[in-house]
């Protein structure tokens, strides 16, 4: 810690990183910081970059399975005001790359900008969102991104369009930068309306999510097919590794009960993506991430 200790009030060492993801799963973490300023954020990455530490960033843990092993280097988590503030002007939402994604929904809503609403219901942060390239059935997000504010591995701030982004991955690598702020810009539309679109996606959204467990959206939806339809052809509902347990009501979700593990989850994954490929001729891609 004495590499970091400038920064002591506000690093922490040995952290479980199991209370911070949907899965409750995982080990810890070597350090985990949680800066109250973008300058601190910057200084703390440049001495990461300087000693050569590993940095990851941790949204709402909605899409992270953590290894039992835990997690070497710095974790970061945008908690402070100034990662999370959101406000309306004129017709764009700017939000911090730690808000929520559900209140950047209903900001937007209230507000009577139209855009955002399909994604109500999704889980995670608008920093994570955008670095996943967050897609629902009808709506990419980043199709309303005007700007970004980032900051890179060497706390360097940038500023940038979308059209300078890459979000499929070519040019400008949203993975490797921490997000502070993005400028959605949205079309104006009657507010009571939007409420009761809003409302009809989160019902819809609720039927498709096991409800009261931990648990995790698994894999990305193939071109032209859904993941949950190979892995239910497969015959893989209900199959189980140990407390892992694939859901019965959208197989593309892996349960986690009292006692599963990691591993337990990583072994099922394995044996969902062979099994989708022997059965269907599909090989299946990760949308969460393994730390």
């Amino acid at each position: 810690m004495e590499r970091f200790s400038e920064f002591k009030k506000n690093i922490r060492q040995q952290v479980p990183l199991a209370m911070h993801t949907w899965f409750q799963l995982g080990g810890i973490a070597e350090l985990f910081a949680e800066p109250k300023i973008e300058e601190e954020l910057a200084a703390i990455l440049k001495r990461c970059r300087e000693l050569q530490v590993p940095t990851r960033t941790l949204g709402y843990g909605s899409n992270i399975i953590v290894s039992d092993a835990g997690v070497r280097g710095m974790v970061f988590r945008l908690t402070a005001s100034c990662f999370t503030d959101i406000r309306v002007e004129g017709n764009t939402v700017v939000a911090g790359g730690g808000a929520k994604l559900g209140r950047v929904v209903t900001t937007a809503v209230h507000a009577g900008l139209a855009g955002l609403e399909n994604l109500i219901g999704i889980p995670g942060t608008v920093g994570g969102a955008i670095a996943v390239n967050l897609c629902t059935s009808s709506e990419n997000l980043h199709r309303w991104v005007k700007t970004l504010r980032l900051m890179n591995p060497s706390g360097k701030v940038l500023e940038c369009t979308n059209q300078d982004v890459s979000f499929g991955g070519n040019d400008l690598d949203l993975q490797e930068m921490i997000l502070l702020e993005a400028v959605l810009e949205l079309n104006e539309e009657d507010p009571a309306e939007l409420s009761k679109r809003m409302q009809r996606n989160w019902i819809m959204r609720k039927t498709m999510f096991p409800t009261g467990q931990c648990s995790g959206y698994i894999f990305k939806n193939p071109r032209g097919g859904a993941a949950s339809e190979l892995i239910e052809r497969a015959g893989l509902k209900g199959t189980r590794i140990g407390g892992a347990v694939v859901n019965e009501r959208n197989p593309n979700f892996i349960v986690a009960e009292p006692e599963c593990t990691s591993t337990d989850v990583l072994r099922l994954i394995d044996l969902i993506r062979n099994q989708v490929l022997d059965r269907t001729d599909t090989e299946l891609e990760l949308y969460i991430q393994v730390w």
